[in-house]
């Protein structure tokens, strides 16, 4: 089969673009996943930003093993989200009374994506941050 450099050029813009509209499709579904994770913690209350602080890396050699530390002054649960793993809800932290509100464990994400940590206040009220994280390789089957 021979091609003519305009009919190539012409199949490999049809590849791309046919390869891109499932990552779309694929974002869409995370971000209204993420959506139901952040309504179903917090009830669909108003969350305003600050008052958490999350660490994570900027870049992560090896998303199976991605150390976070989160902490919130005040908050009796912490929820960590992450936007694109295929189940963006990782772990829910809940804090007694006498606990010191802060946790920090390792997370698996599935690439570069936001982590979201959002806190629930003891007066009932959301408070959230996020940060961004490069993933060279991905931990969750991707």
């Amino acid at each position: 089969m021979n091609l003519s450099r305009r009919q190539a050029l012409a199949l490999g813009g049809a590849v791309v673009t046919v390869s891109l509209v499932p990552i779309d499709f694929a974002m869409a579904a995370s971000d209204e996943a993420t959506k139901e994770a952040i309504n179903a913690f917090t009830g669909g209350a108003d969350i305003a930003d600050g008052g958490v602080k999350l660490t994570t890396p900027e870049i992560a050699e090896n998303g199976n093993t991605v150390p976070i530390s989160v902490s919130a002054p005040g908050a009796v649960s912490i929820m960590i989200i992450a936007t694109r793993n295929p189940n963006p809800g990782v772990v829910t932290f809940n804090f007694g009374a006498m606990a010191k509100p802060a946790a920090a464990t390792r997370i698996r994400l599935a690439g570069t994506q936001n982590v979201i940590a959002v806190a629930k206040m003891a007066d009932g009220t959301f408070r959230k941050t996020s940060n961004a994280v490069k993933v060279t390789i991905g931990g969750c089957g991707g």
